[in-house]
Formats: structure tokens, sequence, C-alpha cells
């Protein structure tokens, strides 16, 4: 009961976040400044007859909230308007290029756990040794370089010189040939993320390494195996707390990466749109990647409280202390 009721909190919040953000990715339609009939259409030679044709379409000749509200009605729908640019269909447009995004954040989000465990869990093994210093210095280069400096880096060695992988593109659209170029931009897109992975999993093995149970386990004779099953078990929820965060960074980083390797992602579709001032196709990428943080995040966020029993015990005291009353204190009567 406890687990449900958090759980519609949850929900309840992360409703009030997605009107939140539907109001500030709508109003980018008046960001300008300027009359929003002329932001849709661009840099295009229109006549005021077609520019009034614009305003009816749209409804930019009725109120703000008005428009608001039909545009919300459009995106529940299912219709995100249509591209001034290319007179498609917002939603086709997405459509079309939404596998490829998901393709390469799977496979750099598969690659960076692949790789970040395991590296944090031996320089958390080995605290203060050479490995420690060696792979915690190769994270914090993982993270201070930029992503497209890293991508550059393998364009030029990969795929100019030793001829690896391929430059550019997406191939010829079979899967094999998909993956193998996708291959390169997630390696840049996964070096980041493997590098927080690192640190943040090698800082909270280290705190259940040093930790009471941890020496006590050890006095009692419990094997090795088990000990370091117990330790990775506690220490997976910084990391599950963290992973947040970490599919933001990812989601941001693909609008780099896409636009580098020349991949027909919605990274790519986002940057034409944003260069072409394409307002609709703006509005519509802009609240799809939110939306996909704000709900990752708010799931991680429940996971976490279902999985840790102290979170659920603070949750439930900070609750136990708002639903006390305040007394005023009674004043003694004096003594006749």
């Amino acid at each position: 009961m406890q687990a449900l009721k958090m759980i519609v909190k949850r929900v309840a919040g992360l409703l009030v976040l997605l009107a939140a953000l539907s109001i500030v990715t709508f109003g980018l339609l008046y960001l300008t400044g300027s009359d929003p009939a002329r932001s849709l259409v661009g840099a295009k030679q229109v006549s005021e007859s077609q520019l009034e044709a614009i305003r009816s379409r749209y409804h930019l000749d009725q109120p703000v909230w008005t428009q608001y509200l039909y545009w919300v009605q459009g995106v529940l729908s299912g219709s995100l308007g249509t591209s001034t640019r290319t007179q498609l269909p917002v939603t086709d447009m997405i459509s079309q290029r939404v596998g490829i995004t998901l393709g390469l954040a799977l496979m750099a989000l598969v690659l960076a756990l692949i790789v970040g465990l395991p590296l944090g869990i031996i320089a958390a093994k080995h605290a203060g040794s050479w490995q420690d210093r060696l792979i915690t210095t190769i994270s914090i280069a993982g993270l201070s370089a930029p992503s497209y400096a890293i991508g550059l880096l393998l364009l030029y060695a990969l795929s100019a010189r030793l001829k690896i992988f391929p430059i550019y593109g997406q191939g010829d659209g079979s899967p094999l040939d998909t993956f193998r170029h996708l291959i390169l931009p997630a390696v840049t897109l996964a070096i980041g993320i493997i590098a927080s992975i690192v640190k943040i999993s090698r800082a909270s093995l280290i705190d259940e390494i040093g930790s009471d149970y941890t020496l006590f386990a050890r006095s009692r004779g419990v094997s090795p195996l088990s000990v370091t099953l117990g330790q990775l078990q506690n220490a997976a929820l910084p990391v599950l707390t963290s992973s947040g965060l970490l599919i933001a960074s990812l989601i941001s980083g693909t609008v780099i990466v896409e636009t580098m390797f020349s991949l027909g992602g919605i990274g790519t579709l986002l940057q034409q749109s944003v260069t072409f001032g394409d307002i609709p196709c703006v509005q519509a990428i802009t609240l799809l990647l939110a939306s996909v943080i704000c709900i990752s995040t708010a799931i991680v966020d429940t996971l976490a409280q279902l999985v840790d029993p102290r979170l659920r015990k603070r949750a439930k005291k900070s609750q136990a202390a708002a639903t006390i009353p305040s007394f005023s204190p009674i004043p003694q009567k004096e003594a006749e």
C-alpha cells in the first residue's frame, strides 16, 4: 500500500512536470518576439493573405491559451504539426528516424555498462594501486574530453587512416551494415558514460568494502565470493540512482554524435530544424526528448525507493512528520 501511494505521488509529480514542460515548449513559437506566423514560414516570401491563412490554420488568430490548448490536443492525439521546411507531418519525420537514434543510444548504453562496471570494480578492489590510478586517470580524461573531439580522433585514426570503420552515413539499410556504421558513433557516445559509471561504481564499492558489515562477515568466515556479491548488491543503488542523469547525458549527446557522423537520426533532424527555423519540428523533438528524460528519471527514482528500504523508511518518516499536527502550549492555570 505504501509503495502504491509512492508511485501515485511520483506519477502526479511527473504529470505536473510534463505540463510545465509543454508550456515551455509551446513558448518556443513566441521566443523570437516577432509574428508567430512569420516564424512558421521562416525565410520564405509570402503575401499577407497567405499569412492570414497560416494564422487561421494554426489558430494564431485566437488567444494564446486557446492556441496552447489546440496544440496540446494535437500532441495528445499524435499530431505534432506539419514541418514548414518539408511540408510533411512531423510525426512521420520522427518515426522514420527514431530507429537510428534508439539503436545508437542502446549500443552506447550496453557498451558503457559492459566496460564501465568491471573497470569500476577493479579500481575499487585495488584502491590506491597502479591499476586504480590508471583507471581513474583514464576516466577523468574521458569525462573532460568533449564528445566531438573524441569523435574526430576516432574518425581520423580508425576510419581515415586505418579504414576499419566507415567514415559517415548509416549504410545501405541492411541490419549488419547499419550495425557496422553505428559502432564508431556508439563508442564516441559511450566514452563519457563509461567514465561516469567508473567513478560512481568505484566510489560506491569502496564505501561498501570499508563498511562494518564487511568486516563482520570476514571475521565470521563468510566466503569472499559471498562478501563480494553482497558488496556489489549494496553498491548498485548509487549507480541506479545516477542512471537518470546518465540517460539525460546519453540523449543530449546523440545530437552532436549524429551530426558528426551524418546519421539520419532525431539528433540530426533537430540540428537541421534549428538551422532552417522549422519551429513545429523543433517543438516536437524538444518535447519528445525532454519527456523521455523526465519519464526515465522518474522511473529510476521510483525504482530506487522500491529497492532500498532505507529510502522507503525515510519517505515514511517525512510523511509521518508532515501529518503530525502542531499544538500550541496550553498555559497553566495560576494557583489561586
